[in-house]
C-alpha cells in the first residue's frame, strides 16, 4: 500500500481505519509501514478528523492487540510458527535471531527497547510468547513501548503534516 491508498481509506472510515490498518501492521502484515501510517494518523488527525487524543488511543489499543495476537501464537505455536515463518520471509531469520537472543538475555528490558526497534518491534511478541513471560508484565511493557512508539510517530505527522515524509525518507 502507498500513502494515496491509505489516505483514502483513513479518509473514507475514519478512526476504525486507523484502527483497522495499525493492527494489520502490528500483526507484521506486508504492505502495512509504520512509518508512513503513524504519520498519516497523525495528519488525519491534525485535519480535525479525529483528535490527536482519540487517534492516540485507537492506534495503542490496535498496537496492543497486535502485540497480544502474535504473543499468543508464539505462546501456543512456537518454533512451528517460527519455522513457517522463516520459510515464507527467510531474510528475517537474523532479526529473530538477535530478537531471540534479546529476550533470553534482557528479559523485560530487551522487550521494551525491541517494541522500539522497526522491524523488530512487530516480530519480537512471538518469541515472547515462545519463552513464556507471564502475561501481565508482557503486557503493561508492551504498552508502554507501543504507547512510545506511536506517539512519536502520530505526532510528527500532526505538527509535521506531509513533510514527515521528507524527514522519514519515505
Amino acid at each position: 500500500m502507498d500513502i494515496a491508498q491509505i489516505s483514502q481509506i483513513f479518509d473514507g472510515y475514519g478512526g476504525l481505519a486507523i484502527f483497522l490498518v495499525v493492527l494489520l501492521e502490528y500483526l507484521n502484515l506486508p504492505g502495512f509501514p509504520a512509518g508512513v501510517i503513524m504519520p498519516l494518523a497523525g495528519i488525519y488527525a491534525a485535519h480535525g478528523d479525529v483528535s490527536l487524543p482519540v487517534a492516540l488511543g485507537l492506534s495503542i489499543m490496535a498496537g496492543q492487540i497486535g502485540c497480544w495476537c502474535l504473543y499468543l501464537v508464539g505462546r501456543f505455536g512456537g518454533s512451528a510458527v517460527l519455522s513457517f515463518y522463516l520459510s515464507k520471509f527467510p531474510k528475517h531469520r537474523p532479526i529473530l535471531d538477535r530478537t531471540l537472543s534479546l529476550i533470553r538475555e534482557r528479559g523485560y528490558v530487551g522487550l521494551f527497547f525491541g517494541l522500539l526497534t522497526p522491524v523488530l518491534r512487530t516480530l519480537i511478541s512471538i518469541p515472547a510468547g515462545m519463552a513464556k513471560m507471564p502475561f501481565v508484565r508482557y503486557s503493561v511493557v508492551c504498552v508502554l513501548g507501543v504507547t512510545v512508539w506511536n506517539t512519536v510517530l502520530l505526532v510528527l505527522g500532526y505538527v509535521l503534516g506531509h513533510r514527515i515524509f521528507e524527514w522519514l525518507g519515505v
